[in-house]
């Protein structure tokens, strides 16, 4: 039996625990219970990853601190506190890779439903309207993917393969990469920004992309364009979008994500036309949290018998290299 690990969790626990629980002492957490639990722990698994209970839980002493962290989610951004980045001996990792062709694939629907407008389709459905009318193809037209990470590869591969024209939006500019073509450096954003038909957010929310989407952004997207966000809801300057969709400068919004999740009844998005809201679900498919478990798993397996981890983020940047 190995090193003790704690599975901070909400209202499920892990389906494969017994199999963890034979390689390591497991005790279970909520939040309330794991600033007891945490100091002293070898591993921590993040079952419940958006919480804010484990900054709030960390150890003061670094030497009580876990020596490695996984986060059962792509997005690491509530783990990037000074006290565990900056901690050397504190490994983090992530589920990247679960989520990649589920996320794709609900970007893809989302396109679709914004250029043939189903969601004004099921509303005359629903009102017995029979109104004809014609709708936009998706072939040809050109896409922006901000995020160059395996979700964003993902969603260019599938984009790409329904005919649509895709780029990437990244720190390093390139004109090869196999997945983009070609990637926006900051230099030429805004080039690319102002030809695109659809803006696909799936960037990591770090310090460096917080906020990142914001007015003047906004302002330089082609006029008519439409934003779809998969990655963060705080990437994009909320105020600022209601603004550019009210005013009819963008023609509409698939968003998953928001700066305050569930959304706030009163918040503008819900009834802007041409906006579609999802309540942060675009990578949870059937059996997601088997392949998650099974992630775990095999990290767990590898931690024993001294294999390198899969999913090591870089704790400077925020995702995994």
């Amino acid at each position: 039996m190995g090193d003790r690990l704690v599975v901070l969790y909400n209202d499920h626990l892990p389906y494969n625990r017994e199999r963890i629980e034979s390689l390591a002492r497991t005790v279970y957490a909520t939040e309330e219970e794991l600033p007891a639990l945490l100091p002293g722990a070898d591993t921590l698994l993040a079952w419940w990853p958006l919480s804010p209970a484990v900054a709030a839980s960390w150890p003061d002493d670094p030497a009580k601190a876990p020596r490695w962290v996984h986060v059962a989610a792509a997005g690491v951004d509530p783990y990037l506190f000074p006290a565990l980045t900056g901690n050397p001996d504190v490994v983090l990792t992530n589920s990247r890779g679960v989520y990649d062709q589920p996320i794709a694939e609900y970007v893809l629907g989302l396109i679709l439903s914004l250029a043939k407008d189903f969601p004004g389709m099921w509303d005359h459905q629903r009102g017995r309207q029979w109104r004809p009318r014609d709708s936009e193809r998706i072939g040809g037209r050109t896409v922006l993917v901000w995020g160059t990470g395996s979700i964003g590869r993902a969603v260019a591969r599938l984009l790409r393969a329904v005919g649509m024209r895709v780029s990437g939006a990244g720190r390093t500019p390139r004109d090869d990469d196999p997945d983009f073509g070609t990637v926006h450096g900051p230099a030429t954003l805004r080039t690319g920004l102002g030809e695109a038909d659809y803006v696909v957010l799936a960037a990591p929310l770090t310090p460096a992309t917080r906020g990142m989407v914001d007015a003047s952004v906004l302002a330089a997207m082609k006029p008519g364009a439409r934003l779809v966000n998969v990655g963060r809801g705080q990437l994009v300057d909320e105020p600022a979008l209601v603004d550019a969709l009210s005013g009819g400068r963008l023609a509409g919004a698939a968003l998953d994500v928001f700066a305050q999740e569930p959304l706030p009844a009163a918040s503008p998005l819900w009834e802007l036309p041409g906006v579609i809201v999802s309540p942060h679900t675009a990578g949870e498919v059937v059996h997601w949290r088997h392949d998650l478990a099974e992630l775990f798993l095999d990290n767990l397996l590898r931690r024993a018998e001294g294999r390198p981890l899969r999913n090591v983020v870089d704790k400077e940047q925020g995702y995994v290299r």
